[in-house]
């Protein structure tokens, strides 16, 4: 008796219909909402910036990027985080230099 019923390879067993994952709240997590980032420009419009995000930009106006990048690191404590807020204010840098 040979196995001729039995189906091998990629389509092997009963066929189905995938149901399709729901999206759970973990999932979406660090993904920014338009409120959240509407909130936040309007925050930053008030209150403006912290000491230490003043001095980085004056430090970045002045080519001293490795000073800046140590104290956001110092700062915030890791690289990463650092990065991120150095291309921030970089780009804040540059839109202020564009209005004027």
């Amino acid at each position: 008796m040979q196995n001729d019923y039995l189906r091998h390879g990629l389509n092997k067993g009963h066929p189905t219909t995938p149901i399709p994952k729901a999206v759970r709240p973990s999932q979406r997590k660090g993904i920014q909402s338009s409120r959240t980032k509407f909130v936040r420009s309007v925050v930053r419009e008030v209150v403006g910036f912290s000491p230490y995000e003043r001095r980085v930009m004056e430090l970045l106006r002045n080519s001293k990027d490795k000073k800046a990048r140590k104290l956001t690191k110092k700062r915030l404590g890791t690289l990463l985080r650092s990065k991120r807020k150095l291309e921030e204010l970089g780009n804040i840098i540059q839109e202020s230099r564009r209005a004027h």
